[in-house]
């Protein structure tokens, strides 16, 4: 098995109960879809280039995050999850590939991580991994990648260059404290984690970076997945990455760069320079948004309705061209959820 690469022994599903949303490819065009289908899977589409640029190649994959499963049985973040790796199974087409964008565990278990895999096991294609701060600080990643492989990779797949880097690595803040290895996870659940610091890449995930892209050219299409943003959101819930610019910096030479990140439970957009990111919903519950002021604030959904346990979830799709330019909807299940200018789209 490739390392970094979990590929489940089953055989796909029946007839599709629900169609995942999906772009059919037009000539001149890239197409993808993020974000989440069904329970918060997101999918992401590419379609057929121009014939000028036949590297790529038309193909599906899917996103699950944000899954944060207890180690109590039978849970209802398991049904959701397993109920969002039922829909990506009777996507039709199937989708080639998934990633999972972080925190499948609530608090590191590895319990907890074994029920994911298990679950997530019903998947019959390869499964990409990268893990979340919930998943890591129990054994500082351990048992994770024990079961998961690599926490840095790359592959290329029909034309596309796929990334995934590690994002929650902190500073040793736990030895000079003589915090037990569940003091430092409690450290580390916490929302603002004051006690951490900011969460980043580190070297060690940035010469991956460097050695892994020196030698694509600058019009090769790619697609970096993290659990935390590559911008600063709101760094007072982490919800930011400390050496962000130095991976911007890195990837500065592509003609654009798709970011896919975890961690927010919520739809969200930013673009900086050559690089739009787009927010992943989890499977787990949504999250309330910051009182900061967004530079692409129809990126934001209305407020959700806690009694309803799928509201806040949903499907984000973006249309872009061979120039990874385009358009970005918003599909909660709620169409109340949405502002008029994201009924619409608006340009990435």
């Amino acid at each position: 098995m490739e390392e970094g690469v979990y590929v489940p022994e089953v055989d796909p599903y029946g007839i599709t109960r629900r169609e995942l949303v999906t772009v059919a490819g037009k000539s001149g065009l890239i197409t993808m879809i993020a974000g989440a289908v069904g329970l918060n899977v997101g999918m992401v589409k590419v379609a057929t280039a121009e014939p000028e640029s036949p590297r790529v190649q038309p193909f599906t994959f899917a996103i699950i995050s944000d899954s944060h499963l207890y180690s109590i049985p039978d849970h209802k973040f398991d049904g959701i999850l397993a109920d969002s790796v039922d829909k990506v199974m009777n996507t039709r087409p199937l989708p080639e590939f998934v990633v999972y964008c972080g925190d499948i565990a609530q608090n590191g278990r590895q319990d907890q991580l074994e029920k994911g895999r298990k679950i997530l096991g019903k998947l019959s294609m390869p499964i990409h991994f990268i893990p979340g701060e919930h998943d890591w600080y129990l054994d500082l990643g351990i048992a994770w990648r024990g079961m998961f492989g690599s926490q840095h990779w790359s592959f290329d797949h029909k034309g596309v260059h796929f990334i995934g880097l590690t994002s929650i690595l902190v500073r040793d803040f736990w030895t000079p404290a003589h915090m037990s290895p569940v003091e430092r996870m409690s450290a580390m659940e916490m929302l603002e984690s004051p006690i951490a610091g900011p969460w980043g890449i580190r070297e060690e995930g940035l010469e991956f970076l460097r050695k892994d892209v020196k030698p694509l050219r600058g019009d090769q299409p790619v697609v970096i997945f993290t659990h935390g943003p590559l911008w600063d959101y709101y760094p007072r819930w982490n919800f930011q990455t400390e050496d962000a610019p130095e991976v911007r910096q890195i990837l500065s030479k592509f003609q654009h760069v798709m970011s896919f990140h975890g961690h927010v439970h919520q739809t969200i957009f930013n673009k900086i320079g050559n690089m739009s990111s787009v927010g992943s919903l989890g499977t787990a519950w949504p999250w309330p948004y910051p009182n900061v002021k967004l530079a692409y604030p129809q990126s934001r959904m209305n407020r959700v309705d806690p009694a309803n346990k799928e509201d806040g979830l949903g499907v984000q799709h973006i249309d872009l061209d061979r120039g990874f330019k385009g358009i970005w909807h918003g599909d909660p299940f709620s169409d109340d959820l949405l502002q008029p200018e994201v009924r619409s789209g608006w340009k990435v």
